[in-house]
């Protein structure tokens, strides 16, 4: 077969496209049945909240559950102290998983699956059992501070519980596993080549690790830091309990509006701001992401 014959036979790139664009179509409408359920279980309570959260008492279309919210100063505090406790336990998270992380990686696969477990098992721990143990362990009669005044570091107990610090140590403790995890994935897939040829090219390994593999981790620990801050933003059991009711966030205070007060519009209020923040978070997570792309 000639030449010219083969070329004439070969598809044009608008043929492809074509294809290619029918292929997806296709893909779609075979999972069109699995998502159309999931959509609907999405997008029916986020419109009842919109819409809960528009209206006023008598039914009517109004602005008056957001001017409410507005007017009230403490709401405005609630949502800082919210975002300022969820920002302190992502970090803490960044600062002990990435090295956690790393260890993890650089083990050999059988040890390395052994540690993980660690990882994964309050996994399989009920959040409220969890926090009820840090309770435990920081309460004033607790576990560390008896320990501390046995050793004789301190003479009165230190107040670890029923205020942000023990909020921040709980929370962190509960939202550890989710950034280890998506970043212990992005470390392992990560080719030891690259760090190879970085210390054959006479780089130190320190110089490696920020020039080379740092770089390369950065989609996990983005992924990590998103689940966390997100997470936390509606977080409630460990800050109703290890708060004491001195911290406030957000979540508690849509639960005690729609518990105590029977108010399902500023409940919604409340609810859509969140959402829309935490779709802001994501948004500009995702535009830092795509701009360290090459």
């Amino acid at each position: 077969m000639s030449t010219a014959t083969l070329d004439r036979d070969r598809p044009t790139p608008d043929q492809l496209r074509r294809v290619t664009s029918r292929e997806r179509w296709r893909f779609l409408l075979l999972v069109l049945p699995a998502l159309a359920p999931v959509a609907l279980l999405l997008i029916l309570p986020f419109g009842w909240l919109t819409w809960l959260s528009i209206t006023d008492t008598a039914g009517q279309v109004s602005a008056e559950n957001y001017i409410l919210l507005a007017e009230q100063p403490a709401t405005l505090k609630i949502f800082a102290a919210t975002f300022r406790i969820s920002l302190i336990v992502t970090l803490l998270c960044a600062l002990l998983g990435y090295p956690l992380a790393y260890m993890l990686a650089m083990l050999p696969p059988r040890i390395a699956a052994v540690c993980l477990l660690a990882v994964i098992l309050p996994f399989w721990t009920s959040i409220l059992v969890r926090t009820y143990a840090w309770m435990v362990l920081l309460a004033r009669r607790g576990i560390l501070n008896e320990a501390l005044q046995d050793s004789g570091l301190i003479d009165q107990p230190l107040r670890l519980m029923h205020n942000e610090v023990g909020t921040v140590i709980g929370m962190t403790h509960i939202m550890l596993p989710f950034l280890i995890l998506p970043l212990y994935a992005t470390m392992s897939s990560i080719d030891r080549a690259y760090i190879r040829a970085g210390a054959s090219l006479g780089a130190t390994p320190m110089r490696v690790f920020w020039k080379v593999y740092f770089p390369l981790t950065l989609p996990g620990l983005f992924g990590g830091l998103c689940f966390v801050f997100v997470l936390c933003l509606g977080f409630y059991i460990t800050p109703a309990l290890l708060g004491g009711g001195r911290v406030q966030m957000i979540s508690m205070v849509i639960e005690r509006s729609v518990t105590f007060n029977a108010g399902w519009g500023p409940a919604g209020a409340l609810g859509l701001i969140l959402v829309v923040m935490t779709t802001t978070v994501l948004a500009i997570a995702w535009m830092l992401g795509r701009g360290r792309r090459p």
